[in-house]
């Protein structure tokens, strides 16, 4: 359906071919404008309706576009992915705007604003002479997953770090005490041969029953002396 040309010449088109341009714009519209719209029968009347009402809105939107594409930094996102939404988001908007952004601009946006400690590796991706701004993606996307893998391997195990033991591993039947272990087990207990030079005093404590279980012994004992 060539929908440009049933509206241009609305009076001579074919009545089949005007409502199916009606149905279409119908479709793609909001369901508050179908219902302001919906004594229209024509897609040309339809159509200057919605030109008049939303055409002065690339006005108001090419000049925060073009100040969003010259702030637009890569060094500024922290993923490729982050800015690569973003120069989707602005270029979109100029082209809708009519500002044509090519393939090269998009490149040449990415390449300019590398971070500054990325000089040497900015150069390198320019000497690659990527055709498409996707292709430049492509590769960066590839490039930033294999340094986080980098950084995992690293973080998991560091430099100069021992493997960690097998979970089947047969450790030894008499293992030799460390010398943390030995310093434990001193602090245990008092070794042998040593002399506190203020030992402990024990306590004695008689209780009322074992000073009656003396005086009774006596008594018994008295007793028995007397009757022989």
């Amino acid at each position: 359906m060539c929908l440009e040309n049933t509206i241009a010449h609305d009076k001579n088109s074919p009545s089949q071919d005007r409502a199916n341009a009606m149905i279409f714009l119908c479709h793609h519209i909001d369901e508050v404008l179908k219902m302001q719209y919906v004594m229209l029968e024509s897609p040309l009347e339809l159509w200057e309706k919605l030109k008049g009402r939303y055409d002065h809105l690339r006005l108001t939107l090419l000049p925060r576009a073009r100040s969003e594409w010259q702030s637009l930094r890569f060094q500024d996102f922290k993923t490729v992915q982050e800015y690569n939404s973003a120069m989707f988001k602005v270029t979109s908007q100029l082209r809708h705007c009519g500002e044509n952004i090519f393939e090269s601009d998009m490149m040449e946006k990415t390449f300019s604003t590398f971070h500054a400690s990325n000089m040497v590796l900015q150069q390198q991706y320019r000497e690659k002479s990527f055709q498409k701004y996707s292709e430049l993606i492509t590769c960066l996307l590839l490039a930033e997953q294999n340094n986080e893998l980098l950084l995992k391997n690293h973080e998991s195990r560091p430099t100069g770090a021992n493997l960690f033991p097998e979970a089947n591993a047969i450790q030894p039947a008499n293992p030799v005490p460390s010398a943390n272990e030995h310093t434990a087990r001193v602090k245990r207990g008092r070794p042998l041969g040593f002399k506190d030079k203020n030992p402990r005093k024990r306590k004695i404590v008689n209780t009322s029953e074992d000073i009656n279980n003396d005086q009774i012994s006596e008594k018994v004992l008295a007793i028995t002396m007397i009757g022989s």
